[in-house]
């Protein structure tokens, strides 16, 4: 079965640019849209019952998607008005990938991840992307290129370089994958590792290799995406972001493990959401 790729809207402005983002994203991927509104039912409105209170949300979401078909008039759109909470509706919905709105207050602040978009990020088994409200398609226009971080080996990132190279060939992009590397302590080379970088002539082109192993199947299996590699020293999260500001989309990585105290996001992931200008994907992987 077709997945869908998957809007959460609730009405604000952010979700409107992540539900026009989703359904751009649909029709360059030739996938159905499906937008989802989670409420819950509030008693203080006295004067409003539950049918009455659901009618008005109903309503919402069918206006934000009249405006959505209109503009994408061959694009299938399914609606889905779930009472309950959002994070739940989201993370565990049978979807392609997840899109929802994030508030930004400007290039320093960037994104204002909410306690709902942490917890789709955290637990949902796809990939999700977070707009800010105002984003628009010039950058997709201008050809800015697709960027993904890169780190360990081939197959620790293989999954956010799986969706970069989908992402970029949907939309006749080039991909720059990023890999950031720091001087380890002393103590912590091995024989094995000291040998390994002998052969490889020294720390900088030790990590070119490993960079350029982990793409070179990315390359073969989508050989009309061009690729720009980039190897700089500095921590992943600032190397990245500089990345990003030259990107139409930033793509990283997510270990999809839970802690003693419930799933996390990740320190590279979340400073790259708190801090970018463009659309972010997080990629969960094993």
């Amino acid at each position: 079965m077709t997945r869908p790729i998957t809007a959460g809207v609730d009405g604000t402005q952010e979700s409107l640019a992540a539900l026009d983002w989703a359904a751009r994203e649909a029709v360059r991927r030739g996938l159905p849209l499906r937008v989802v509104h989670a409420w819950r039912y509030a008693e203080a409105l006295a004067a409003a019952d539950r049918d009455t209170q659901h009618g008005w949300v109903a309503q919402g979401v069918e206006d934000a998607v009249r405006s959505v078909a209109e503009r994408h008039p061959g694009l299938a759109v399914t609606t889905d008005v779930v009472e309950g909470g959002a994070a739940d509706a989201l993370a565990g919905a049978a979807a392609e990938m997840l899109v929802l709105g994030s508030r930004g207050h400007g290039p320093v602040v960037g994104f204002l991840l909410g306690s709902v978009g942490q917890q789709v990020i955290a637990e949902a088994a796809r990939p999700v992307v977070l707009v800010r409200a105002g984003d628009e398609p010039a950058a997709e226009a201008a050809g800015r290129d697709v960027v993904v971080g890169q780190q360990g080996g081939p197959e620790d990132s293989a999954a956010a370089l799986r969706f970069a190279f989908e992402a970029a060939a949907a939309r006749g992009a080039a991909v720059r994958v990023v890999r950031a590397w720091t001087l380890p302590p002393v103590f912590a080379y091995s024989p094995g590792s000291l040998r390994l970088l002998d052969e490889a002539g020294g720390l900088e082109p030790y990590e070119k290799q490993a960079l350029a192993d982990a793409v070179r199947p990315w390359r073969e299996r989508f050989p009309e995406v061009p690729v720009a590699e980039h190897v700089e020293m500095g921590s992943a999260g600032q190397v990245l972001l500089a990345a990003a500001e030259r990107a139409q989309l930033m793509v990283v990585g997510r270990r999809a493990r839970r802690t003693a105290v419930g799933a996390r996001i990740g320190s590279v992931a979340h400073g790259v959401l708190h801090h970018a200008g463009c659309p972010v994907a997080v990629v969960p992987h094993n």
